[in-house]
């Protein structure tokens, strides 16, 4: 025979069913319908990747009020750690894995190239590879030297970590122990800084965050790469030599609110918002 539920069991019922959505952990696997997704993520890592994940972040969570994403940087390799440890749910990082890494799994979600940016109040147009290296490693030390002013050069490198680092060492075959740098510093937006604050540095940063500060004023340009122009249009052809992937990671095959974020973050949903940050969706 059917016994109708009491009051008191449903109640017992919705409190279990609560308890389990709780979780204890940083992500909740749970999904209640497209509206009713619950839980958090943590995601760190790569300073170029951080503002992107950050845009689609607010845009999930806004279509998913029960859903909370934090978003911190630190460098491709604080993603990569943090990732495979366990201690964020999703990692980032502007580069794609390493061989050593192979116990991640990466989700492309944009292309960002790398290019040399100097200030605007620079005459210098171009700088061969050569004198890139030459510059980099202490060779030339004055813009005379190329065809510019007589100012010595202010040298800004990366900090150890960074992924744009990495890519710019194996471009130009150098290694780390070989560049003469005056300024180290560490995300996009300080090199940017750094390099419209002191009218005779150089610098190399994501050309999507170069592209986009210079589109909104910030005195700087960027340097052509073998002839290529540096923008989003020569790294969504492939032609501008020096360009590479924009990556979430993580530990394992992702599942429940990791799986459904990762999904979104490759959609068309969010191609505006690549594009917005001067970055290539990916089709």
């Amino acid at each position: 025979m059917f016994l109708r539920p009491t009051r008191h069991v449903l109640l017992l019922s919705l409190w279990l069913c609560l308890i389990g959505l709780s979780g204890c952990g940083q992500q909740t696997d749970q999904n209640t319908g497209d509206n009713g997704l619950q839980g958090k993520l943590a995601i760190t890592g790569s300073s170029t990747v951080a503002p992107l994940a950050a845009e689609i972040a607010n845009r999930f969570e806004s279509e998913h009020p029960g859903v909370r994403i934090d978003v911190q940087t630190g460098g491709s390799s604080r993603g990569v750690a943090d990732a495979r440890r366990g201690s964020a749910d999703i990692g980032m990082a502007s580069r794609a894995l390493k061989e050593s890494e192979s116990g991640l799994l990466s989700f492309t979600i944009a292309r960002d190239g790398i290019c040399v940016i100097l200030n605007s109040a620079n005459p210098i147009k171009e700088l061969t590879e050569q004198q890139v290296v030459d510059i980099y490693t202490g060779k030339i030390d004055n813009w005379s030297q190329v065809g510019g002013n007589d100012a010595p050069i202010t040298v800004v490198n990366k900090a150890q970590g960074r992924s744009t680092l990495e890519l710019f060492l194996e471009y130009f075959k150098l290694e780390a122990t070989q560049v003469a740098a005056d300024v180290i510093i560490g995300d996009n937006e300080q090199g940017i800084k750094t390099v419209y604050g002191n009218k005779n540095s150089v610098g190399y940063v994501s050309v999507g965050a170069a592209e986009y500060s210079a589109e909104t004023g910030v005195p700087i340009k960027l340097l052509p790469l073998n002839g290529v122009p540096a923008n989003i249009e020569t790294v969504a052809d492939g032609s501008f030599p020096l360009n590479r992937p924009l990556n979430l990671l993580t530990n394992a095959p992702p599942k429940g609110l990791k799986k459904v974020f990762i999904d979104y973050a490759k959609s068309q949903k969010v191609h505006d918002l690549v594009t917005d940050l001067y970055f290539v969706p990916v089709k």
